[in-house]
């Protein structure tokens, strides 16, 4: 089995859309999409997911199941070091870091300030629901491992959000999020790869093959957006500190 989860566009986080330059992204994606034979698609309910599966699914005159849980990873904490609220999971590096617990792939969600936000309840709820939907597919969680009840080789496509794919990978591949947050950064409509291992029958794992693939991008002349980046330099004034 494969999974291929999707980034939305580039947004206009203020009315949960796509700018005219993320339909443009979601037009070259549908263009990649289309040349895949896809089993399934699942959608985020938020309308910059949504309109980034739209591209693909009317392309290829398909529906798409719409699952809650895909929605973005939505705790939220008041950040003393930006002054400010901010998604739980946004942190300067100097702060997190020096907080061992969040490399560890339970202890990460009960350090304080992440109970306080309701975070275990928020990550066991796309576990949940990230396994219900493995399930569904033939793929049992059980354990570290996977039980195979019905061994495919069916692709099935994710749209949905940089945050929440974290927390799915940090679930598929036995680690904490915090540092697949902010060491990795997966890019408008980038398609991250993984697929099932059953090096001994019945028992299974998932392996990435890929991580934010936005080759669909460039391939078209389409110069991939800087949305979920931040300044590479302190000196830069256009690409954003926080």
């Amino acid at each position: 089995m494969k999974l291929l989860i999707v980034r939305h566009g580039d947004p206009d986080y203020a009315n949960d859309a796509l700018t005219e330059r993320g339909w443009r992204e979601a037009e070259l994606l549908a263009e990649r999409m289309a040349k895949l034979e896809i089993a399934a698609f699942y959608v985020s309910p938020l309308g910059r997911a949504r309109e980034t599966a739209e591209a693909t699914l009317r392309r290829l005159g398909r529906k798409g199941e719409t699952l809650d849980w895909l929605r973005e990873f939505a705790p939220r904490r008041f950040d003393p070091d930006c002054g400010r609220e901010t998604v739980i999971w946004d942190w300067l590096p100097q702060t997190w870091t020096a907080e061992k617990a969040f490399y560890d792939r339970e202890a990460w969600m009960h350090v304080p300030v992440m109970e306080d936000a309701g975070v275990p309840a928020e990550a066991r709820w796309v576990y949940g629901g990230l396994d219900a939907l493995l399930a569904a597919h033939g793929y049992e969680h059980e354990g570290d491992v996977f039980r195979v009840r019905r061994p495919n080789r069916d692709t099935v496509a994710l749209f949905c959000h940089f945050g929440v794919e974290c927390v799915m990978l940090g679930h598929l591949l036995g680690i904490s999020p915090m540092p697949l947050w902010h060491g990795t950064c997966a890019l408008t409509t980038s398609v991250t790869t993984l697929a099932t291992e059953e090096r001994r029958q019945g028992i299974a794992s998932f392996r990435m093959s890929g991580f934010g693939d936005v080759s669909h991008l460039p391939a078209a002349g389409q110069e991939p957006s800087f949305s979920a980046r931040f300044c590479e330099t302190w000196d830069c004034a256009e690409e954003r500190h926080d």
